[in-house]
């Protein structure tokens, strides 16, 4: 991923720093810049589809053809956008949920109850095969 890159570049710092700091000194940036899902704004818009970062945006995604599943290059890239999609939706509408990052690097959404989602692997499967829908992994996140 090159998000800490895309970071980095934003701020104007060339400084070695971990995504999972960054997240704790500038949340509202790291967001901003996780929500940014360009590559799937841009299939969406082309199939009449404007991503408001809306919970019913992600039943709409669910119901588009995945004609990306016919370009392997593309495929990685939308599936990662898909997943960050899913965790700008939650931190959004679901009160407590704020990104996080595993040691590894993957940002996820860590719940008020404490449970972590991991967006970024359910948005890699949704656009491998369909499931689970980003709808219904955004509705058992946001069950209290």
């Amino acid at each position: 991923m090159n998000i800490l890159d895309n970071w980095r570049k934003r701020h104007g710092s060339q400084r070695t720093a971990a995504l999972a700091e960054a997240v704790q000194t500038d949340p509202e940036g790291v967001g901003e810049l996780l929500a940014e899902c360009e590559l799937l704004r841009v299939r969406a818009q082309q199939a009449g589809l404007e991503l408001d970062d809306s919970p019913a945006s992600l039943a709409a995604l669910d119901q588009l053809p995945p004609r990306w599943r016919d370009d392997p290059e593309e495929l990685p890239g939308l599936g990662n956008d898909a997943g960050l999609y899913l965790g700008t939706v939650l931190v959004r509408t679901v009160e407590g949920a704020s990104w996080q990052v595993w040691p590894g690097g993957q940002p996820v959404v860590r719940l008020a109850s404490g449970r972590e989602v991991d967006v970024v692997g359910a948005g890699a499967e949704w656009a491998a095969s369909g499931t689970p829908e980003l709808s219904q992994v955004y509705a058992e996140a946001s069950e209290v």
